[in-house]
């Protein structure tokens, strides 16, 4: 019986398709497998026992990823499950800043026992015009499954979309409009676009990117809009840019302290996924993640060690590896095996940077012996008997 904790409320979506197999516990103890959406996971003593995590969502900064890794814990998310969640209110958020709606909204609070308010508003109006955003350009930095779907989507309303990732996979690239023009070099975003949206994952190298050089080289009154990541913007001069009208407007997603002392800003309390069906998509994937991972072994969508499937096993058993990605792994695994008579019917092994993931088909059974062997390899972090 495979035991699964979820720190986080899930959607039942999700949660239900667990089958006999599984018994959810209260106990984080005794996991074998975690959901969790938002709660920070850094404090936590992780148990020996568990195997991995499933985060409902994209982000994981909530997850102590180095000492997942270090321990053989598999750490997944997941990509495009929330993405026309937040694409739809990128979209609110690039209307809001071109038409002072909030302005407008706000007016007509204030004249609520006004009984000449359809007369006064003909005069009052004039102060909350705005501009369409037809033929506008905006700059989409970040193309992946949020980006890409921003991108095309401000495409269709009539915008000069520029997308810039260098990153971009052939998938993403597949999916992105043919309207949409990939720029190579992120400095003509900042130069040429009168709204700018960042969607990127946070990073040393994404880490306060939207700062004084980058606004620098903005176009006087540009709209920035950040439903990314909070830190992906240094406030700082962000408030400096929106005293001085550099930027028009800053539209985010993420309120703090300072956020909210700024003057020209709209923000919205991380309203990005918080819809029923980006939640619903989150746990559904979040849970068959989980489930090929503990069944089979099979890996998509982690965040800490590679993509690797080798579907369902017809052999008589599967082991699966986690180890460092170090020369000559292989060969110690196949050699513990041949010593021990054991006939490899199919083998996978994947690597992401300094860590790689081995799974092996027997034609035979493997006892605790040879287990313990490959237990002992140095650079391996976990061995699981899958089947």
């Amino acid at each position: 019986m495979r035991k699964i904790h979820c720190l986080n409320p899930i959607s039942s979506l999700g949660t239900d398709l667990f089958t006999e197999q599984y018994e959810m516990t209260d106990s984080l103890k005794e996991a074998d497998g975690v959901l969790v959406r938002s709660a920070s996971m850094h404090e936590m003593e992780l148990p020996d026992g568990l195997r991995a995590i499933a985060r409902a969502g994209a982000g994981v900064n909530n997850i102590p990823l180095k000492a997942c890794s270090e321990r053989g814990i598999v750490v997944f998310n997941t990509p495009g499950a929330n993405a026309n969640g937040v694409k739809e209110l990128v979209l609110a958020g690039l209307l809001l800043a071109a038409r002072d709606i909030v302005g407008g909204i706000g007016w007509c609070r204030e004249q609520k026992d006004n009984a000449e308010i359809a007369k006064d508003m003909e005069k009052a109006k004039k102060a909350f015009a705005g501009r369409e955003i037809k033929g506008k350009k905006l700059g989409v930095i970040g193309l992946g499954a949020i980006g890409a779907e921003v991108a095309n989507a401000a495409a269709a309303l009539g915008m000069e979309v520029y997308g810039y990732d260098p990153f971009i996979s052939v998938n993403a690239a597949w999916m992105l409009s043919r309207d949409v023009k990939h720029i190579t070099a992120v400095d003509s975003i900042y130069q040429e676009c009168d709204y700018i949206t960042v969607h990127v994952p946070l990073a040393d190298k994404t880490r306060g990117m939207i700062n004084r050089e980058s606004l620098g080289q903005m176009k006087d009154g540009v709209v920035i809009l950040n439903f990314a990541r909070d830190l992906l913007v240094n406030d700082d001069d962000m408030a400096e840019a929106l005293a001085s009208g550099k930027v028009k407007r800053y539209v985010t997603d993420f309120p703090n302290p300072k956020v909210m002392q700024m003057e020209h800003v709209i923000v919205t309390p991380h309203l990005g996924a918080s819809t029923e069906e980006s939640e619903d998509n989150c746990a559904v994937m979040a849970v068959k993640e989980l489930k090929d991972y503990l069944e089979n072994g099979n890996i998509r969508n982690s965040v800490n060690y590679p993509a690797c499937d080798m579907g369902v096993c017809a052999s008589v058993r599967r082991i699966a590896l986690l180890h460092m990605n170090v020369p000559n792994m292989i060969g110690q695994i196949s050699s513990i095996l041949a010593s021990a008579d054991m006939n490899i019917a199919n083998m996978m092994n994947k690597s992401r940077e300094q860590y790689a993931y081995t799974m092996v088909d027997l034609e035979t059974d493997i006892d605790e012996a040879t287990l313990e062997k490959l237990n002992a390899i140095k650079g391996v972090m976990r061995v699981r008997v899958i089947k």
